[in-house]
């Protein structure tokens, strides 16, 4: 583990500040998100964000790990694959994913249809479930994105969604989770969006589901972009 000290702090008594002094480096917040729903290897992690370098990864995860946010350990034999996994400290902090994620959908400047990892679309749609729309369903949606399978359920007005078999779901949805994102957040339909994602089971209840997961209303932009004037 990397024994250097931290480049920069605010030296700032605020718990909010200590927060951003351990968590608010470049690309610390999505290693934590793809942990979320379980630990990853190293070469799991460089795949689900592609835009980070295997260094920046390295030393990222050392920094979490000297704060305590995530451990690594090896799995026995015959696996025997180093692995990186929250705490349980670490999985507490789900609450700012998604509050942040919240309050963030609402920027004006934050653009649609930008590319999301597997566990992102799924934590996304822990978000931003409508739970006073579930109402009466009591429903297993399967979801099967690349080699990563989840299972939501729905019952009882209530909503999870984790890890599981998608295989016996009342729906499955298999493809692209960017094409389901492009449905359930974009508007697009399931036509538009095929053969990138296929869906199989009760269609009306595929309809619905696609449904329950309202973006809040842009906040109002400050900003006027005024033309230059020709000269």
């Amino acid at each position: 583990m990397s024994s250097n000290p931290r480049k920069r702090a605010y030296q700032d008594g605020c718990a909010t500040a200590h927060a951003l002094d351990l968590i608010g480096d470049r690309w610390a917040m999505p290693i934590m998100r793809e942990l979320l729903l379980g630990p990853k290897r190293f070469t799991d992690l460089r795949a689900s964000l592609p835009g980070i370098s295997a260094n920046v990864l390295t030393q990222r995860l050392e920094e979490l790990e000297a704060a305590s946010i995530l451990v690594r350990r090896r799995l026995p034999p015959p696996a025997a694959s180093q692995i990186y996994e929250l705490t349980q400290w670490g999985r507490e902090s789900e609450i700012l994913f998604m509050v942040l994620g919240r309050w963030a959908c609402r920027s004006p400047t934050m653009q649609p249809g930008m590319p999301m990892s597997q566990v992102s679309v799924v934590m996304s749609m822990r978000t931003m479930i409508d739970r006073a729309a579930i109402g009466d369903l009591d429903a297993t949606i399967g979801f099967r994105f690349g080699e990563e399978e989840f299972r939501a359920t729905l019952h009882d007005g209530d909503f999870s969604i984790d890890r599981g078999e998608a295989a016996g779901a009342d729906v499955i949805f298999t493809g692209d989770q960017n094409a389901l994102a492009a449905i359930v957040y974009g508007g697009q339909s399931f036509a538009a969006m095929a053969p990138a994602l296929q869906m199989e089971g009760d269609r009306a209840l595929a309809e619905r589901f696609v449904r329950l997961f309202p973006l809040p209303p842009k906040a109002p932009s400050t900003v006027s972009w005024a033309t230059p004037a020709s000269s």
